[in-house]
């Protein structure tokens, strides 16, 4: 927050993309301009960017010739892009070569005309090295990205998430926390036979993980063929710049072609906390009515109609691209490589096949917990991890626990460009607190899914002690964004009205809009001057 360039960084599970996510929101709150950027095209539509490739310019070059630089440096539309922003993100860093780590940070200094590192930019680069690491061709060296010039030279601030937000004394946990300390011991070779061999319950859909694309197509196919059901085929709706337009395609998980049955094992590709899915929530289509397709989700058997969802490539600010699909995939089998970022509640994994160390420890790491792993095959390469990577893990965790002893909350403000908002009540109310995470919990509960996903601890927290009593001072309130006004706005408002002992606090813009109606004769109902106000909020 105060600027300086960071390596985010932490477990499965540990919150990374959430935290980036909240961070991109206050630095736009805060006018900082920000180039969004990942390691792939999946990873990129996780965070709203694009691949760190496109947006650099450099597309698949190997290095930067002579020519290169005087095409750079004579690219009006890049020497805008490169010089007006602030903040640099690149997600998924550990997919990235040092090399091509090199590259972009020799084009940000040709075209911002500054040595510093990144041309002087601030610079967030995220990820766990212990995924699958950068792809070589012909070379059994790796091109680590912490390893470049370029790392050595930026020297950013590591913040190390450590609190896991997953089930708590599972074995899973403690295999993937051994795996990451280089400690595996026989418990848990032994915890994994246990799952080797099983054969998942016929009642439940599971995700089936390979390593090779060839098995999961011929898997899905096979499975879609075998449904005695009238097919329903949703093609992908396109527009923009045609080769944007086909970058986009290869980003999305969502398929140009979709073809769908009644009895279809689906994943959902996408977020949508309003509608009750995530990116990697499972589910099976039972009904087709009005053209559209309706899945019964299987955590909690809630049936929903699967509107289409729109992904966009965005480069300076401009929408380049646009894509709208079901987001949708088939989901008997997917490969381990694409099912990075997502959480699955059960998974069918063959390892028998893993051809590169940390293969084995993204399949397992997507599953919440060990019962629902049902092991299929495993080789000698399935659980080996880059032992490159232990020495420098332990150094990045001491890195983040000085850096935490070093500054205070108060560190954590961006320059006087912030808007600053309302000063509100800034201590917590203990017994509110508790009344709201019961209100959490039992949400929680009815709804079948984990505390996080009503309200992370923060927001809890926050709401127990600025006591917002209306929408203007809700919207206020770190963590909470439309869809949590639109579910629970009103709801949580009545629980601290209540509790404070306080009527509804009219907001005063609302009078002064509709004062400043009236003066020109304007009559409006309630609905439209929400609406109107909702337009003049930007929202």
């Amino acid at each position: 927050m105060a600027g300086d360039s960071v390596f985010l960084t932490g477990a499965p599970g540990s919150g990374k993309t959430y935290v980036l996510n909240q961070f991109i929101k206050y630095a736009k709150q805060a006018k900082k301009r920000i180039a969004i950027t990942a390691s792939t095209g999946i990873a990129a539509t996780h965070i709203g960017g694009t691949t760190v490739h496109s947006w650099s310019g450099l597309g698949i070059r190997e290095e930067i010739t002579d020519r290169d630089e005087k095409w750079l440096k004579e690219n009006d539309r890049l020497l805008k892009r490169y010089n007006n922003i602030d903040i640099l993100i690149i997600d998924e860093v550990s997919m990235i070569h040092g090399k091509r780590l090199d590259m972009i940070n020799s084009v940000c200094k040709l075209l911002r005309d500054s040595d510093q590192p990144f041309g002087g930019l601030q610079v967030v680069l995220t990820g766990d090295l212990f995924q699958l690491p950068p792809i070589n061709r012909g070379d059994e060296s790796i091109d680590f990205a912490h390893l470049s010039e370029t790392w050595q030279e930026l020297n950013p601030k590591i913040c190390y998430l450590n609190e896991q937000h997953r089930q708590a004394n599972d074995s899973l946990l403690d295999l993937l926390e051994a795996m990451r300390a280089n400690d595996i011991n026989q418990a848990h070779y032994d915890a994994l036979g246990e799952r080797l061999g099983l054969e998942s319950p016929e009642d439940v859909a599971i995700t089936k993980l390979y390593s090779h694309n060839a098995d999961v197509e011929q898997i899905n196919d096979s499975h879609l063929k075998a449904l005695d059901e009238e097919i329903k085929v949703f093609v992908m709706e396109t527009h923009g710049v045609q080769s944007k337009v086909e970058q986009l395609i290869k980003s999305v998980l969502a398929p140009e072609i979709l073809e769908l049955k009644v009895g279809a094992e689906v994943m959902f590709v996408a977020n949508n906390f309003a509608e009750g899915y995530v990116n990697g929530t499972r589910g099976r289509v039972v009904d087709f009515r009005d053209g559209f397709p309706y899945v019964e989700l299987q955590r909690n058997r809630r049936v929903i109609k699967v509107a289409t969802n729109s992904w966009a490539l965005e480069e300076d600010g401009k929408e380049r691209a646009r894509v709208t699909q079901l987001p949708l995939r088939l989901a008997w089998a997917i490969t381990i490589h694409k099912s990075q970022g997502m959480s699955l509640d059960s998974a069918e994994i063959d390892l028998s096949r893993a051809f590169t160390p940390g293969m084995g420890y993204v399949a397992l790491s997507r599953v919440r917990t060990l019962d629902g792993v049902y092991l299929k095959g495993i080789n000698n390469t399935a659980l080996a991890m880059h032992s490159e990577i232990f020495d420098f893990d332990t150094t990045l965790k001491q890195s983040s626990q000085n850096l935490a002893t070093s500054i205070s909350d108060d560190d954590y403000i961006f320059t006087s460009e912030a808007p600053e908002g309302p000063k509100l009540n800034n201590k917590l109310n203990e017994t509110l607190l508790e009344v709201l995470k019961t209100w959490r919990m039992q949400e929680a509960a009815t709804r079948r899914v984990p505390l996080y996903m009503i309200a992370s601890n923060k927001t809890i927290e926050t709401l127990a002690t600025d006591t917002p009593t209306s929408e203007s001072k809700l919207k206020l309130v770190t963590g909470i964004g439309p869809k949590m006004i639109e579910r629970y706005g009103g709801e949580l408002l009545d629980i601290i009205r209540e509790h404070l002992g306080v009527m509804e606090i009219p907001d005063e813009r609302d009078e002064k809009l509709k004062l400043f109606l009236q003066q020109r004769g304007i009559v409006l109902s309630e609905a439209d001057i929400k609406t109107l106000k909702s337009v003049i909020n930007g929202e």
